[in-house]
């Protein structure tokens, strides 16, 4: 008998950044296409920055969940993943309607906003790099052996380093549906360095993000064989209100991932149409 070839597990990113307060791309957002709890959380935003870039990720989540499942974005009905009975609440939002094995997850960071989806269990989340205050404050709370990797980094390079290492812990914590209410030192997610670093978590692919200089991204997949990876920059005007907005078919390829290695294309995410 013929062996059985079976298609790699595939991961769909998508890259955005958000329109600026007051231009005139941030009020051509199609708003209406939110329902009232996304609404009503946009309105909690005190900085109009925020409060656009949270706009903009829940209309970009809904487009591209409606190409995936062929339903309008404002009919799609988003809600937190049903637990076991002592835990009713998983805390990773799922597609509840219409009741497709459509998997994703959302992040966003100062300006850019990251998707996956996926058939499977997904994370995804990107971070601005931070200072190197800001990893010493928090480094002692990581995986015992991820901390040693990351004072074997020289200083001057450990704030990026603490980024990649801080978005595959935060993505595969979202794939998990706990956030961060699991402690960070429970998992390893580290670079291998450390003579005593213990595997990765069994059942996880996870894999960092190329996003750019001041941003570190990263992604986990719930497979164990490595996923088929497309990244791809959404242009801000597959977000716009009416027919004057572009298709998703409008977002170009920026890199894809097969057998471990990136091809990058970094000149596009400056692409997006003016307005």
């Amino acid at each position: 008998m013929l062996p059985v070839l079976r298609e790699p597990p595939e991961l769909s990113l998508w890259l955005l950044r958000a329109p600026l307060p007051g231009s005139a791309a941030a009020a051509r957002l199609a708003v209406g296409e939110l329902d009232a709890t996304e609404v009503r959380r946009a309105e909690l935003f005190v900085r109009p920055v925020d409060r656009v870039q949270y706009l903009s990720a829940h209309i970009a989540l809904r487009r591209i969940l409606a190409a995936a499942t062929g339903f309008p974005p404002e009919r799609l009905l988003l809600g937190p993943e049903s637990g076991p009975p002592r835990q009713p609440r998983t805390g990773r939002p799922v597609l509840r309607h219409p009741p497709l094995p459509v998997h994703f997850s959302l992040s966003h960071s100062h300006g850019l906003i990251l998707i996956g989806t996926a058939a499977s269990a997904v994370g995804v989340d990107v971070q601005r790099t931070p200072t190197f205050e800001a990893v010493q404050v928090c480094g002692p709370a990581l995986h015992p052996a991820e901390w040693r990797e990351l004072l074997a980094v020289p200083e001057e390079f450990r704030p990026a380093s603490f980024a990649r290492l801080w978005t595959r812990k935060e993505a595969y914590l979202k794939g998990l549906g706990t956030g961060l209410g699991r402690r960070p030192a429970l998992d390893y997610l580290g670079a291998g360095t450390d003579a005593d670093a213990p595997s990765g978590p069994p059942g996880w692919i996870v894999r960092d993000v190329q996003v750019g200089p001041h941003h570190a991204a990263a992604a986990a997949l719930a497979v164990t064989a490595e996923p088929f990876i497309t990244l791809r920059t959404l242009p801000v005007a597959c977000l716009y209100d009416g027919a004057a907005g572009l298709p998703l078919s409008a977002a170009p390829l920026l890199a894809l991932r097969r057998r471990g290695s990136w091809m990058l294309r970094w000149s596009l995410l400056e692409r997006d149409p003016p307005g």
